[in-house]
């Protein structure tokens, strides 16, 4: 569960499907293109905020349980997974939402609890191997 507004004074206050990490995200409409700003600790991590939308109409598109597929940017992602659609050629912004070179993995572990959070999909909750469907 979530809490916060999504702002950089009251942040989503999220944790990663498994349960295993918190970390904070929040929407900032003043960035160009307006950002979703993801920090894990000390390190921070930039999508697109349009992710939010996408992903959930890509996740309506599948019509069921999609896996995350979680990969830092230099691994290669599974196909059809959350990952592989945050960095695919054939997404609404033809590759990466990531923003921040060299961070822009990540996808499919960060965004789908905000997605829960924000009552458009569910999540599976094991300790391994999670999944994601739209609402």
């Amino acid at each position: 569960m979530s809490t916060g507004s999504g702002t950089k004074s009251d942040p989503w206050q999220l944790t990663t499907a498994p349960g295993t990490s918190e970390y904070t995200m929040y929407r900032d409409d003043s960035s160009e293109p307006p950002s979703l700003v993801c920090q894990v600790g000390s390190t921070k991590l930039l999508y697109a905020a349009r992710a939010i939308e996408d992903l959930r109409r890509w996740l309506e598109a599948q019509g069921d349980w999609v896996p995350l597929g979680s990969a830092d940017e230099g691994k290669a992602a599974a196909d059809g997974t959350v990952e592989w659609f945050g960095r695919w050629d054939g997404n609404p912004v033809g590759g990466w939402y990531g923003l921040r070179r060299g961070y822009r993995g990540r996808f499919g572990m960060y965004l789908p609890p905000l997605l829960e959070a924000l009552g458009l999909a569910v999540l599976t909750h094991d300790p391994r191997n999670n999944s994601i469907r739209a609402v």
